[in-house]
């Protein structure tokens, strides 16, 4: 088995994609052969397109992910944009479908970065919450947060939710051009309470060592 890495949110349009990208070219750097793998995208309507800048992203750092194709990296791919358990009208999801995708892209890898749909907390069915996925694949987490007015309270409430559930996990603050209250709003609460801070645009290699370093050897 690879090393495995799920990438979570505080919501939707938190950044997933983008720190995933970011971990894609990160790890790349340690020597590592990257993969990557999305088990459910909603809202697709042709190509998934979070799932598509995934592999197009893999492919350049792993030549090998070129003999899969994006169907292979998303394997439950539905139209409506909503929470998987909408989306898939209340059906249950057999989770061992994940496990027979993954095992073909963890041949070509050494380490597989897992991205989430939305949040910890959404429903992929009446079973499984998206806190459940990394439990299931016996992963790390990054939980990425946003830097708007109430990150502090999403943020707080993600990590207690990681760690009432007793999962390994890193965190980081996804911060975007447009946060310019950050500073004075959030960022004196966040100081006093952790000793560090990692931000995903800066510190994306600092990241991936201490996600190494959850993880049993």
């Amino acid at each position: 088995m690879s090393k495995r890495i799920f990438v979570t949110a505080t919501n939707t349009n938190i950044g997933k994609t983008y720190t995933s990208k970011l971990l894609i070219e990160s790890f790349s750097r340690m020597g590592l052969r990257v993969g990557v793998y999305k088990p459910i995208e909603t809202g697709v309507l042709d190509v998934p397109s979070d799932g598509n800048e995934l592999f197009i992203k893999a492919c350049i750092y792993n030549p090998l992910f070129q003999s899969l194709s994006v169907s292979d990296i998303v394997t439950l791919q539905l139209p409506f944009p909503a929470a998987p358990f909408v989306a898939n009208n209340g059906k249950d999801i057999d989770l061992t479908l994940f496990d027979k995708a993954l095992a073909k892209i963890e041949a070509l890898s050494d380490i597989v970065i897992i991205e989430g749909a939305g949040g910890l907390m959404v429903p992929v069915d009446d079973h499984t919450m998206m806190i459940d996925i990394p439990r299931h694949f016996k992963a790390s987490t990054l939980l990425v947060t946003h830097c708007n007015l109430g990150c502090i309270n999403d943020t707080l409430l993600s990590i207690k939710a990681l760690e009432d559930a007793n999962l390994p996990f890193v965190w980081g603050l996804n911060c975007q051009s447009e946060d310019t209250t950050f500073e004075t709003t959030s960022l004196p609460y966040f100081n006093h309470r952790f000793d560090s801070l990692y931000r995903i645009n800066n510190d994306i290699d600092a990241i991936a060592k201490a996600l190494l370093d959850t993880i049993p050897s």
